[in-house]
């Protein structure tokens, strides 16, 4: 019994969607790179939903540039929009990097967002030879990001920013500088961090492409406060230049493998594609594929974290986790690893939704179904409405759910155990400041699952209170 029932959506409809639009992952990736700015060439709602989410996820406020398309541009197109905006931004900001991001808008009239930039760089450079005043802004790297709305979903909007600043800054080189680079995807920034102490336990430096680690999760101090202007920390322009000196790439998401195969074909940077390291198997390949890249042991302190995993899992997953029924929602790549881990812990990953359509995730649910010796029932390009009246069906038999804050309405409607995790988790505080990556991320995890089961199935009195 390991079979995978894949069930995609046959509706026109969209209830309670999955995913969002290209230019949120676009901006998530532009806001990890040090004293970067992206610049929205839309209407000035393209900025506020996104800005509205994140912060409302992270609890930070975002800087984000518009070049405000009004119904005139519609007409006339928005290269006056978008030449005066990178003007401003670059005299006002003094950014090392502007992303112009399209949206639908500027994609559906036909804005030749490339050729913008260009004039506005030469513009840029002319204004700094003749003024004295403006010598630094011809450095300024402008990248064109072309994200339409009405294509794709935040994952490959993250994927094309991501491929868009290897191929416009990297410079092709022949040495090599014994770091790795990392694509992390869209994850939260206590996972970049987890990731962070991984590297620095191995002696490994490493380039992330992006790093979103500070800019979402800053400290307030009063130094802070002189240079408003930019988050502290990601990724600076020169370590993405120098990208193409690594060792190898190894991306943590495979929808955003788009710059690992580009460093590889153009700059011979070997490319390693890989799921998030969720749990023990992922994080043991993660952990050989820097191996494979840098010819480097494992530390005992490494080995430490994964011993405290194994036992805490020895405690709990036959007594409390076993055959357990578990659903699961969120970016395919997080879901993926979510259900090996899932596995691992010896509970069946019952169901896995996703709104994402991508023949990798269907394949993944596959190996692990038959890893787990069980049954997947693959929700694919699928939306919320479809996972709760998969999760309402007695049937089904669901025992626990894992997922974002938009469950926590099938959560008070079913009394199932809800585990949150991924984005947006906006109803819980503190939620992206820890790790769900890891062996440390998958010991924090299982006791988030195996306390909820506790109180749910074995808390007598909270029994009695469901009665």
């Amino acid at each position: 019994m390991s079979d995978v029932n894949v069930m995609k959506r046959e509706r026109s409809l969209i209830v309670n969607p999955l995913k969002t639009c290209q230019p949120l992952g676009a901006m998530y990736a532009i806001t990890g790179v040090d004293k970067g700015v992206p610049l929205v060439h839309g209407s000035q709602g393209c900025s506020t939903f996104v800005r509205y989410h994140l912060a409302r996820h992270f609890r930070e406020p975002v800087e984000i540039a518009v070049t405000s398309l009004h119904e005139s541009a519609a007409v006339f197109g928005g290269r006056k929009n978008i030449n005066s905006s990178i003007k401003n931004i670059t005299l006002r900001y003094k950014p090392e990097l502007i992303g112009a991001i399209t949206t639908c808008s500027s994609e559906i009239i036909g804005d030749d967002v490339f050729g913008f930039v260009d004039t506005t760089k030469r513009e840029l450079k002319q204004m700094s030879e003749e003024d004295e005043t403006y010598k630094d802004i011809a450095n300024v790297e402008v990248v064109p990001i072309p994200t339409p709305s009405f294509v794709g979903n935040h994952y490959s909007g993250y994927d094309v920013a991501i491929n868009s600043l290897i191929q416009n800054i990297t410079e092709p080189s022949d040495e090599k500088n014994g770091k790795i680079n990392i694509i992390p995807g869209i994850i939260n920034p206590g996972d970049t961090k987890e990731i962070k102490h991984i590297l620095h336990l191995l002696g490994v430096e490493a380039t992330l492409l992006t790093d979103t680690s500070d800019a979402f999760d800053a400290p307030l101090r009063p130094s802070t406060l002189s240079t408003p202007f930019f988050a502290k920390g990601g990724v600076t322009v020169n370590e993405i230049k120098e990208a193409s000196q690594a060792e190898g790439t190894i991306t943590i998401c495979k929808y955003a493998k788009s710059g690992a195969e580009t460093l590889e074909s153009i700059h011979n940077v070997p490319a390693m594609v890989e799921s998030p390291p969720i749990g023990i198997q992922n994080t043991d390949q993660f952990l050989r594929n820097i191996q494979s890249a840098l010819d480097i042991e494992i530390p005992e302190t490494i080995l430490d974290e994964r011993g405290l995993l194994v036992d805490l899992m020895a405690d709990v997953a036959a007594r409390y986790l076993f055959d357990k029924n578990v659903a699961i929602v969120g970016d395919p790549d997080q879901v993926t690893g979510m259900a090996r881990l899932i596995g691992e812990l010896g509970m069946n990953p019952k169901v896995v939704c996703t709104g994402a359509d991508t023949t990798t995730f269907p394949e993944d649910m596959e190996k692990i179904a038959k890893e787990t010796n069980t049954d997947i029932d693959v929700l694919l390009d699928q939306d919320l409405r479809a996972f709760e009246l998969y999760v309402k069906d007695d049937d089904n038999n669901v025992d626990i759910m894992l997922g974002n804050s938009d469950l926590r309405f099938i959560n008070y409607d079913t009394k199932i155990p809800l585990i949150r995790f991924g984005y947006p988790v906006y109803d819980r505080v503190g939620y992206h400041s820890n790790p769900i990556v890891g062996y440390r991320g998958a010991k924090r995890l299982t006791e988030m699952i195996t306390n909820a089961i506790l109180e749910k199935y074995y808390d007598p009195t909270h029994w009695k209170l469901q009665q």
